[in-house]
C-alpha cells in the first residue's frame, strides 16, 4: 500500500498546486476581461439601476441553491464510492469536487479534475476502484444530463423562431461532436485497445500542437478508468448516481433562477433553461480556455435578450450567477486544496 501511495502521490504534488497557482493569473484576468466588457453591451446606468434595486434576499437564496448544488456533487461522489462498497461523506465529497474543479480549471482540464479527485478520494482511504470511479462517473453524468438539457433548448428555440443560424450550426457542430464522442465510447467498449491506441494518437498531436511534452501514461490511465466505471454501470447502481447529478443541476439552475427574481424579472422554466443549457454546454467545448470565460457569458446574455429579457437585466442576471457559480467556488477551491493536501 504504501508503494503504491508513493506512486500517485506526484498527480497532486506541491509543484503542481504552484503551477495552478500561477496558471490562475491568466484566469482571473480572463474573468476581468468579461467582467468589463460584458456590461457594455447593455446600458451602464440601467445596469446599475438593476444592481441597486435587486432584492437582497432573493441573492442569498441564490448563494444557498449553490452551496445545495455543491450537497448534490457530495451525494453524487458520496454513491459512486458506495457501488464498491466504499464510504466518503457528502461533506468531504463536495469538498473534493470544489478543489479537484479548481485544480482541473487551470492545470490538465478533465484530465486534471480526474486526477486530483482520484488522488483525495484515495486519501479519504477509498481503494484504487472506487477513486476511479469517483475521477470519471461524475463527469460522464453531468455532461450527460447538460447535454440533454441543451437539446431540449435547441428544440424550444427551434419551435419559437429564436434561434439564428450560426447560433444553430455552431450547436449542432457541438452536438454532433459530443454524439461521436458517446458512439466512439459505445465503440470503444468492444475495441479497447483500438480505442485506447486511438486516444493517445489523439492526445499525443493535441500535445505536439500546443508545443507540450506529452507521456502516454495518463491517457492510458483514464481510459482504463472509464471503462470501468462503465462496466460497473452496466451492473447497476445508476440510479442514485442520476439523482445526485440532477440535485447538483437542478440547485444550479436555481441559483441563476433566484438571480432573475432579485433583478425583478422573473423567467418561466423553458427560457431559463434554454439560457443556462446550451452556454453551459459551448463553454465546455471551449477547451482552451479555462471554465468557458467568456463564451458562457455572451453566450447565455445573447440568448436572454433573444428571449425578450432587457439587456441590462440579462447582463447583471448572468454576471451575478457565474460570479456565484463559477468565481467564488473556484477561488475557494484553492485553499480547499492545500487543505485536503495537509489531512
Amino acid at each position: 500500500m504504501k508503494a503504491e501511495n508513493n506512486s500517485h502521490s506526484g498527480l497532486i504534488s506541491p509543484p503542481f498546486i504552484l503551477k495552478a497557482g500561477r496558471s490562475l493569473l491568466t484566469l482571473i484576468f480572463l474573468g476581468l476581461a468579461v467582467h468589463l466588457i460584458l456590461p457594455l453591451l447593455a446600458s451602464v446606468e440601467l445596469s446599475l439601476q438593476v444592481i441597486k434595486t435587486m432584492a437582497l434576499w432573493a441573492v442569498l437564496l441564490a448563494a444557498l441553491a449553490q452551496v445545495m448544488s455543491y450537497a448534490g456533487i457530495g451525494y453524487l461522489l458520496y454513491s459512486v464510492v458506495a457501488i464498491v462498497d466504499q464510504q466518503l461523506s457528502i461533506f468531504k465529497g463536495a469538498l473534493i469536487n470544489l478543489a479537484a474543479t479548481s485544480m482541473g480549471m487551470v492545470a490538465g482540464g478533465t484530465f486534471g479534475n480526474a486526477a486530483a479527485t482520484y488522488w483525495w478520494v484515495r486519501k479519504q482511504g477509498v481503494n484504487a476502484e472506487g477513486s476511479g470511479l469517483a475521477g470519471t462517473l461524475p463527469t460522464i453524468f453531468n455532461n450527460a444530463i447538460l447535454m440533454v438539457l441543451a437539446v431540449a433548448g435547441i428544440i424550444h428555440l427551434l419551435l419559437v423562431h429564436e434561434l439564428s443560424s450560426l447560433q444553430f450550426f455552431a450547436f449542432l457542430l457541438i452536438l454532433t461532436l459530443l454524439g461521436l464522442g458517446f458512439a466512439a465510447v459505445s465503440w470503444g467498449k468492444s475495441h479497447r485497445e483500438s480505442f485506447t491506441s486511438a486516444a493517445v494518437r489523439i492526445t499525443a498531436s493535441f500535445a505536439r500542437f500546443l508545443h507540450k511534452p506529452y507521456i502516454s501514461g495518463p491517457t492510458e490511465v483514464s481510459v482504463s478508468r472509464m471503462f470501468s466505471a462503465l462496466d460497473t454501470l452496466d451492473n447497476g447502481g445508476w440510479k442514485r448516481l442520476t439523482l445526485g447529478s440532477a440535485l447538483s443541476t437542478g440547485f444550479d439552475m436555481l441559483t441563476l433562477y433566484f438571480f432573475f427574481i432579485a433583478a425583478g424579472h422573473p423567467v418561466g422554466p423553458s427560457v431559463l433553461l434554454v439560457g443556462y443549457g446550451l452556454p453551459l454546454l459551448f463553454g465546455k467545448m471551449t477547451f482552451l480556455i479555462p471554465g468557458g470565460v467568456g463564451i458562457v457569458e455572451s453566450t447565455m446574455v445573447a440568448l436572454y435578450t433573444g428571449l425578450g429579457v432587457p439587456g441590462s437585466t440579462a447582463v447583471v442576471v448572468v454576471l451575478g450567477y457565474r460570479v456565484f457559480s463559477f468565481w467564488i467556488p473556484t477561488l475557494i477551491g484553492f485553499p480547499v486544496a492545500f487543505y485536503l493536501q495537509r489531512v
